[in-house]
C-alpha cells in the first residue's frame, strides 16, 4: 500500500518514472552503512584495552567487544544474547524517550559503563541493570526494589556503588549487600528527582540529573518541578485505542520548568539545597564534581576539599556563570560570568578540572581559547589558545612522560578538538607545562592532520587514546594510538561499505562554506536542475568533510540533478558576528545567505541551472525548506519540507528565545519568522513531511501550515508518516520511500537534464 497522500486544490500530474530504490534499500538497512562500525570506544584505566559497541552489517542490536593493544585481538565480551536469549529489547517509555533526546537508534546495549578500576562492565537492557567481570566472564543481575523505570546508571567513584533513577527517584545499589537505598524520595512525574528536564536534553546536551561525589559519599540531584508548564500529548492516529503520551513540552512566553540543585548523603541525611539568584539563571547547565587533584596541607583550612561547580543561564540566554558550591552550606560563589547583547553559548565538557585548576572554554575576539582558572576564578594562564580555534574539550588526564614533537612537559594534559575551518575537525594535546622548541611547527601536539572530522577518546592518561576518523573518501574508523601517537592497531568493523564513493567538492565560494554533489556520469555539456540540501539553523555545520553525509545526497543527484549544501550566517566556526547575525531574524538572514551561495556556485559552474532550482530539509532545514518557496518563489521552484517549525511560538524555549529572544517583548520578531501568515503566497509545488509521533517538532507545526495553506486555496501536497518520530531514519522502510517519493517530486517539477 502506498503512504497516505492528501491534495488540496492539486490536480495531479502524470507520474514521473520510477526510480531506482536498490541504493536507499541498502542504506536505510544499513542505517547509512554505520551499523557494524565500532561506536563508543572506552580505553580501559590502564590503558591495556579498548572496549566498545558493535553490531551487525543489518542489525541494530548491539554487543560488547574488547580490543587488547598489546596483541592486536578482538574479542566478544558480552551479547544481549548472552543476558536474556532471544528477548527483545523491551525498551519503557522512559527510555525511548531519553534515546530519542540522544538520537540513539541502535539495540541490545545503547551504552556501558567501566568501573573505576576497570575490571567490570556495567551495562542496561531492557530495563533491568547487569554487572559483567572482564577476568572470569561472569555475570551478575542486579534486583532493584521496586518498579519503575531505570534510567542513567552509573559507577560510584570507589566502585562500591551503582547509581541510577528509577521512577521519579534517585538511588544507590550496594553491591557488597546487594540491596538498593534510596537517595532522594518523594519524586512525582511532576517534580521528579535526578533527571534532566527535557530542554536539557534536547537542548543544552546535559542528559544527567544526578553526580557523585569524588569521594563516593553523596549525590547532587536536580529536583526539576514542572508544575504549571503546558503538558503536551503525542497520539498514534495507527492505535486509537492507546491513551495518546504525555510531555511536559515548554513553549516561548510560557511557564518553564523550576529547576535547582540538592546535595545529599547516600547513608541517610537531608539535603543541602543549592543557593544561586535561580530567578535571574533560571537554566542549570552543567554540573561538574571532580576530584581536586592535590590535597592541601591543612584540610580544614580548605572549604572546598572536592570542589562542586555549576554552570547557571538566565532564561533570555543573555548571561552564564560559572559558580562554585559549598556542599556543606549550599552557598555559592562566582568565579566566571559571560554576557552578550544576543546570547551567550553553554561551553561543551567544562569546568573541567586538572590538578588544582578548573579548565574554562572562553571566547577571545572570534575563537574559542580553553583558560586555566584557580579555584576563586582568577585567570592563571591558557591551556589552548584561541589561534587553534578550539570547538571543544575531550577530557584532561595525566601525562607520563614527554609529549612527541616540539611540545616538551609532563603532568595534567588537555585533548580537545580544534577546526581548521569549519568543514572540519581535529584532535589536539597539550600540556600545562609544555614549551615550545621549534615555534610553527605543525606536528606538536597534533594528533591528526588529515582534511576530515576526528574525534578522540580518551583514558585516564596518555598512554593509549583512539582516534575515530571520516574523510569525503573513507567511512569512519577507529585507530588505536600508544603514547608515541603511533598507530598500534584498528577496531575492526564488519560494517557494509558504500557502493560508490561521493562525487563530492567541499570548499569556499564567497563568503560560503559549500559543497556541490554532481552525478557520478556527469556531462560538463548539460544543464542540471539543482537541489540545495538546506538546514540552515544554528550551532549545526552542514558542510563538513564527512563522506557519510553526502551518499543520500549523491544518490540523488545521480537521479539527473545536481546537489549543493551552504553554510550561511548563523552557524559556528566563523566568528561572534557571522554567528550572532541571525538573532530575531530566523525568517530572513539565513534564506538570504542560502540565495547568495546559490547564485555564487551557479555563477562559477555553469552546469548549474538557476532556472530550475528546488529546495530540500528537515527539521529547521524543513523550516528553510518551506521559507524558501514562501518568500523567495523566484528563486525556488519546488520544497519538500521535512518536519519543518512553521511558527516559532510553538517550540521549546531554550532553543526559541535563545535566537528569538523573549515573549511578549520579542513577539514582531516571531511574527516575521512564522511561515502561517505567508500561507497566502504560495505559487511553487511544496511538499509537507511529518511524522505524527514526533514530540520534537510536533505535527502541529505540519497541521498548522497546512490548515492555512488550504483555507488560502493554495495547492500542496502533505505525507503524514504514522507513528514516525523526529528520527525519521530509525524507521528502514520510511527511510526508502521517503527519499524515493523526494526524487520523484523535483524529477516531476523541475525536469531533467538538457542540453
Amino acid at each position: 500500500m502506498t503512504p497516505l497522500l492528501l491534495t488540496a486544490g492539486l490536480v495531479a500530474a502524470p507520474e514521473p518514472p520510477a526510480v531506482d530504490t536498490s541504493f536507499l534499500k541498502q542504506y536505510a538497512e544499513t542505517r547509512g552503512f554505520m551499523l557494524g562500525r565500532p561506536a563508543k570506544p572506552k580505553v580501559t584505566p590502564d590503558g591495556k584495552a579498548v572496549l566498545f559497541l558493535r553490531s551487525e552489517a543489518k542489525s541494530s542490536r548491539q554487543s560488547l567487544y574488547e580490543f587488547d593493544i598489546a596483541t592486536g585481538k578482538t574479542k566478544e565480551l558480552l551479547t544481549p544474547d548472552m543476558l536474556r536469549k532471544g528477548a527483545d529489547d523491551n525498551l519503557t517509555p522512559e527510555e525511548k524517550a531519553r534515546r530519542e533526546r540522544q538520537r540513539v537508534t541502535a539495540g541490545g546495549f545503547a551504552d556501558y559503563h567501566l568501573s573505576p578500576d576497570g575490571k567490570q562492565v556495567l551495562v542496561k537492557l531492557g530495563n533491568t541493570l547487569f554487572i559483567l567481570d572482564r577476568e572470569t566472564g561472569n555475570t551478575r543481575e542486579l534486583k532493584p526494589g521496586g518498579e519503575g523505570a531505570i534510567v542513567d546508571p552509573k559507577w560510584s567513584p570507589d566502585g562500591k556503588l551503582v547509581g541510577y533513577v528509577r521512577g521519579y527517584d534517585v538511588y544507590a545499589y550496594d553491591l557488597a549487600a546487594d540491596k538498593e537505598q534510596a537517595v532522594a524520595t518523594g519524586g512525582t512525574p511532576v517534580k521528579t528527582h535526578g533527571l534532566a528536564e527535557f530542554v536539557a536534553q534536547e537542548e543544552m546536551g546535559r542528559f544527567s540529573g544526578y553526580w557523585w561525589s569524588p569521594d563516593s559519599k553523596s549525590i547532587a540531584y536536580e529536583e526539576a518541578d514542572h508544575a504549571g508548564v503546558e503538558q503536551w500529548y503525542v497520539a498514534d492516529p495507527f492505535k486509537p485505542d492507546v491513551p495518546p503520551a504525555p510531555q511536559f513540552y515548554p513553549r516561548p512566553g510560557k511557564k518553564n520548568v523550576a529547576v535547582r540543585l540538592g546535595v545529599k548523603p547516600v547513608a541517610g541525611g537531608e539535603t543541602v539545597w543549592v543557593e544561586w539568584d535561580r530567578k535571574k539563571y533560571e537554566y542549570l547547565a552543567s554540573v561538574s564534581w571532580e576530584r581536586r587533584g592535590y590535597r592541601p596541607a591543612d584540610p580544614k583550612a580548605d572549604p572546598f576539599p572536592d570542589p562542586l561547580a555549576v554552570v547557571v543561564q538566565d532564561r533570555g540566554q543573555h548571561g552564564l556563570a560559572l559558580l562554585a558550591v559549598d556542599t556543606k552550606t549550599g552557598g555559592t560563589t562566582p568565579l566566571v560570568a559571560e554576557t552578550d547583547t544576543a546570547w551567550v553559548n553553554i561551553p561543551p565538557n567544562v569546568p573541567a578540572r586538572s590538578g588544582g585548576e578548573y579548565l574554562w572554554l572562553a571566547r577571545n575576539g572570534d575563537r574559542y581559547e580553553i583558560q586555566r582558572r584557580s579555584d576563586d576564578g582568577k585567570l592563571m594562564g591558557l591551556a589552548a589558545p584561541a589561534g587553534e580555534n578550539v570547538t571543544e574539550v575531550i577530557r584532561t588526564f595525566s601525562g607520563y612522560g614527554v609529549l612527541p614533537g616540539p611540545l616538551d612537559g609532563s603532568g595534567p594534559v588537555v585533548a580537545y578538538h580544534v577546526a581548521p575551518d569549519p568543514t572540519q575537525q581535529q584532535v589536539r594535546v597539550m600540556s600545562f607545562g609544555a614549551r615550545y622548541h621549534t615555534p610553527g611547527s605543525e606536528t606538536g601536539g597534533h594528533l591528526t592532520t588529515k582534511p576530515g572530522v576526528h574525534t578522540g577518546s580518551f583514558g585516564n592518561h596518555d598512554t593509549s587514546f583512539v582516534i575515530t576518523s571520516t574523510t569525503l573518501k573513507t567511512m569512519p574508523r577507529a585507530a588505536v594510538m600508544n603514547y608515541s601517537h603511533e598507530k598500534v592497531g584498528e577496531l575492526p568493523s564488519v560494517a557494509a561499505e558504500p557502493p560508490f564513493t561521493p562525487n563530492v567538492t567541499v570548499g569556499k565560494v564567497g563568503d560560503y562554506y559549500t559543497a556541490i554533489v554532481r552525478p557520478r556520469d556527469f556531462d560538463p555539456k548539460k544543464k542540471y536542475p539543482v537541489i540545495v540540501d538546506v538546514y540552515g539553523g544554528p550551532k549545526h555545520l552542514h558542510v563538513v568533510q564527512a563522506m557519510r553525509n553526502w551518499l543520500v545526497p549523491q544518490w540523488l543527484a545521480d537521479q539527473g540533478f545536481i546537489v549543493v549544501a551552504i553554510d550561511n550566517r548563523g552557524t559556528p566556526g566563523r566568528g561572534r558576528d557571522w554567528e550572532k547575525a541571525v538573532y530575531q531574524k530566523f525568517g530572513t538572514v539565513p534564506l538570504e545567505d542560502q540565495v547568495k551561495g546559490l547564485h555564487a556556485l551557479c555563477d562559477k559552474y555553469p552546469e548549474l541551472d538557476r532556472d530550475r532550482v528546488g529546495i530540500v530539509g528537515w527539521s529547521f532545514g524543513g523550516y528553510m525548506a518551506a521559507n524558501g518557496v514562501l518568500r523567495r518563489p523566484d528563486v525556488f521552484k519546488a520544497a519538500v519540507a521535512g518536519a519543518p517549525v512553521t511558527d516559532w511560538a510553538d517550540y521549546d524555549t531554550h532553543y526559541t528565545e535563545r535566537y528569538m529572544g523573549l515573549l511578549p517583548e520579542s513577539q514582531k520578531a516571531y511574527d516575521e519568522a512564522s511561515l502561517i501568515p505567508l500561507a497566502k503566497d504560495l505559487s511553487r509545488p511544496l511538499l509537507l513531511v511529518h511524522g505524527t509521533a514526533d514530540d520534537n517538532v510536533y505535527y502541529r507545526h505540519s497541521l498548522k501550515l497546512a490548515d492555512a495553506l488550504f483555507r488560502a486555496g493554495r495547492p500542496f501536497e502533505a505525507l503524514p508518516l504514522p507513528g514516525v518520530t523526529h528520527m525519521v531514519s530509525a524507521d528502514p522502510v520510511v527511510m526508502e520511500r521517503l527519499w524515493a517519493k523526494t526524487a520523484g517530486f523535483f524529477r516531476q517539477h523541475l525536469g531533467v537534464p538538457t542540453r
